[in-house]
């Protein structure tokens, strides 16, 4: 019988899609072709746009039930979320070799950071002591199933809602992977 107390849960899963994103970040700023940091800028958009989905659809909601702050917190992450994605826009339209991509990475690390660092100091802690832990392993697998269908590109005039993400979101991904194949696009 498998116990629970060793499980890996939500939380774990998003702290390692953090850690991915931030060694995309160094990989990107040590690449040295214009090629090469286009295709991790791609892979990185992809990641975190899998990943802020996932979090806004099934994380957010049990934040704002079991929180005593979790109404603000989640407006603080979907601010940050909405910054990554305007960020995310404008890379990746951006051509690699031009300095505006190197001062949309710096802004983009930036927010990352202060986005990785709520969540992980603050926030995960606290719903680890809140959620009960079948809960959050629970989630766990509907994160991973949620960012195997979300979409890969920026949209950031789209809402940040879990009810959007659930009705529209499988399709918007639908469209975003069939655009990045017959475009070669990294993800």
């Amino acid at each position: 019988m498998t116990t629970h107390s060793t499980d890996t849960d939500v939380l774990d899963v998003l702290v390692t899609d953090h850690r991915e994103a931030l060694e995309l970040v160094a990989e990107i700023r040590s690449a040295t072709s214009p090629q090469s940091k286009r295709d991790q800028a791609d892979s990185l958009i992809s990641e975190l746009v899998r990943h802020s989905v996932a979090e806004e659809t099934f994380v957010y909601p049990v934040m704002k039930a079991h929180l005593p702050d979790g109404e603000q917190a989640v407006q603080h992450d979907i601010t940050e979320h909405k910054q990554l994605e305007a960020t995310m826009k404008e890379l990746e339209g951006t051509d690699a070799s031009l300095p505006k991509f190197t001062e949309l990475m710096n802004s983009l690390e930036a927010t990352l950071r202060d986005h990785v660092q709520s969540e992980e100091n603050e926030q995960f802690p606290n719903l680890r002591q809140a959620v009960p832990h079948d809960e959050l392993v629970e989630l766990k697998s509907k994160v991973e199933a949620m960012k195997k269908i979300a979409p890969t590109r920026p949209h950031p005039n789209a809402p940040n809602s879990a009810l959007f993400h659930i009705l529209v979101g499988p399709g918007v991904g639908l469209v975003d992977r069939l655009r990045d194949k017959l475009t070669g696009r990294s993800t």
